[in-house]
């Protein structure tokens, strides 16, 4: 997640150099055709690219709108995550009394390996060596043959309950009061899983992409007249500004691939180990994931 500081010019120039690159081709090309073969032709007005421009916006202003709601969507879900996971331990410490401590501990920690597991497979990435230390050995080797693994880990816990049930350790209100906590926490992984598989209609994006380059090549023709001097900075920072911020909302359409702009899962995973913790009467110990400069992950 970008936080409120300095954010380097090397991370806007990354995002954007390939794409300039070609901009800045396609419109030098351009500018040099027009300039050698299309004398005898009327001058380009700079209405055409101008009318061009003010099509991108709106375009842009739409995809960014969009991108941003797919992005805020996936934080409130694990906002929500948050809420519940701090929820679940302290109904277990309600519902059930002091001689289950060790029951109450194992669920917790379970809550809070499922917190890591689930960011990492939303990412893609490897969890066992995150969350393993917080997982029995046969919840472990469970894992291992599991093809959702926060799906299983919510199966265990709920069979937990359920144990707890059968023993007359836990009553039927404290049951119920528990399955919702994880029917939300289910709901909540469906909300992120949903995010995370449905891909963002890649051919507006390539509409975006043309849309640039005519514009760049309209307004490379009706600067024909202009040294090159002028064109080169012109092609340059105008055209940037329309791809950085398609760039931007390219980024925040995926809010969980390992990205600077991404909802920093990790973090939020953190914090919940921690509170976690602090429930259970446990030292929270030192903050792991140490910030970038201008991002959370």
């Amino acid at each position: 997640m970008i936080l409120e500081k300095r954010i380097p010019l090397k991370y806007l120039i990354n995002i954007v150099k390939f794409d300039l690159a070609i901009v800045i081709s396609i419109g030098l090309l351009s500018h040099y055709l027009a300039a050698r073969f299309m004398e005898p032709f009327p001058a380009m007005p700079l209405a055409i690219p101008a009318f061009l421009g003010t099509s991108l916006s709106v375009l842009l202003s739409f995809k960014m709108n969009q991108s941003y709601d797919r992005w805020w969507e996936a934080r409130k879900a694990w906002g929500t995550i948050i809420n519940d996971s701090r929820t679940l331990v302290i109904q277990l410490q309600s519902f059930l009394n002091n001689t289950h401590t060790e029951e109450i501990q194992k669920i917790a920690y379970r809550q809070i390996a499922w917190c890591y597991i689930t960011g990492a497979s939303l990412r893609g990435v490897e969890s066992s060596s995150i969350a393993g230390s917080y997982l029995s050995k046969e919840e472990n080797d469970q894992l291992a043959s599991s093809h959702n693994h926060p799906l299983m880990l919510l199966r265990s816990t709920a069979k937990d309950i359920q144990q707890l049930r059968s023993v007359e350790s836990l009553d039927v209100h404290g049951q119920i009061h528990l399955q919702e906590t994880i029917v939300r926490l289910t709901d909540s992984l469906g909300v992120a899983e949903r995010i995370n598989r449905t891909i963002f209609p890649s051919t507006y994006r390539l509409v975006l992409h043309f849309i640039i380059y005519l514009f760049v090549v309209t307004l490379a023709i009706s600067l024909k007249a202009i040294d090159y001097s002028l064109v080169v900075p012109l092609l340059l920072l105008i055209p940037a500004s329309f791809l950085l911020i398609e760039k931007i909302a390219y980024h925040l359409q995926d809010p969980f691939r390992n990205r600077p702009s991404d909802v920093p899962v990790t973090d939020i995973s953190e914090n919940i180990e921690r509170d976690i913790r602090s429930l259970l009467g446990e030292a929270t110990g030192e903050k792991k994931n140490q910030p970038g400069t201008y991002y959370l992950m």
